[in-house]
């Protein structure tokens, strides 16, 4: 079937009156979706609207972030490893767009950022409620970001269950216990408010499980999804760092951070440490 005049005829079947039926527009809000770009800047910058709109977008994808994670821990305490890790797959591949996203805002160079900058007041990402709550879900726990968030109740909350729930870790190590594997009791009963820490009683059971993985292989999976997601992280922290360094040089941040600084310290911060450490004993 040709195409005439290089246009297409609609096909017949196509529904056309929306005035009963739910549309594309509304099913999705796009009203309201569209209209939450609102520049701040007078007069109105034209590079406002990429920096809103790349911060809007990383906000929808962590909401999704969030909403896999939390369900996978979810999964994990009902012993269902393999939804657990579908989930996460998930969000692996939510990492690789969000990454990705930072090459956009690179094209934002610091001659057209300082234009509008200074309109922004204090907002920083720094006070993403959904990042920290990705961190406290992934077992970042930090009790000292919850002042920041006083001011919005809905975040302040999210943020203190968040800290006072079993991270994705503890619940993945709480997992192994169940299925038989010899978990510190020290491990299973830690204070779960607390950011976590290396244990090395962990490393000899990660070792068994690496090195036996085809006895094993549902342990040894979820390991390799889990160095999967925080690599991934890593990644996305220092892809921040480097599109923030060549925006803004070393000058501090607008929420009152050291800016570079302060995100290279992130660099630092660890996930999952014993399955990192444990490749340095397999083998041996």
């Amino acid at each position: 079937m040709s195409v005439e005049k290089n246009t297409r005829n609609l096909d017949q079947g196509i529904v056309r009156d929306f005035s009963s039926r739910m549309s594309y527009a509304s099913y999705l809000q796009l009203p309201t979706l569209l209209s939450a770009q609102q520049p701040v800047s007078q007069p109105e910058h034209h590079d406002e609207l990429l920096f809103i709109i790349q911060h809007q977008t990383t906000e929808l994808w962590l909401k999704l972030v969030l909403h896999e994670l939390r369900s996978a821990a979810d999964w994990l305490r009902a012993d269902d490893l393999g939804s657990a890790l579908k989930g996460i797959a998930r969000v692996k591949h939510i990492q690789k767009t969000l990454t990705e996203q930072w090459s956009v805002l690179a094209t934002l160079t610091p001659t057209e950022y300082s234009q509008f900058r200074g309109f922004l007041g204090n907002s920083s990402g720094f006070q993403s409620a959904q990042y920290r709550a990705v961190e406290f879900v992934l077992g970042n726990k930090n009790s000292k970001m919850l002042p920041i968030f006083e001011s919005d109740p809905q975040a302040h909350a999210m943020l203190a269950e968040l800290l006072a729930a079993p991270s994705i870790y503890d619940e993945f190590l709480a997992y192994l216990s169940r299925q038989g594997f010899d978990v510190p009791r020290s491990v299973l009963d830690r204070d779960v408010t607390q950011a976590y820490e290396f244990t090395p009683e962990l490393v000899p059971l990660f070792k068994h499980i690496y090195e036996n993985a085809a006895d094993n292989w549902a342990a040894y999976e979820a390991c390799e999804e889990l160095v999967d997601l925080e690599d991934n992280f890593q990644l996305w922290r220092f892809r921040h760092l480097r599109t923030v360094q060549r925006t803004i040089g070393m000058k501090t941040g607008t929420g009152g951070s050291s800016g570079v600084t302060f995100l290279q310290k992130a660099l630092e911060l660890t996930f999952f440490p014993e399955l990192f450490a444990v490749r340095t004993e397999i083998g041996q």
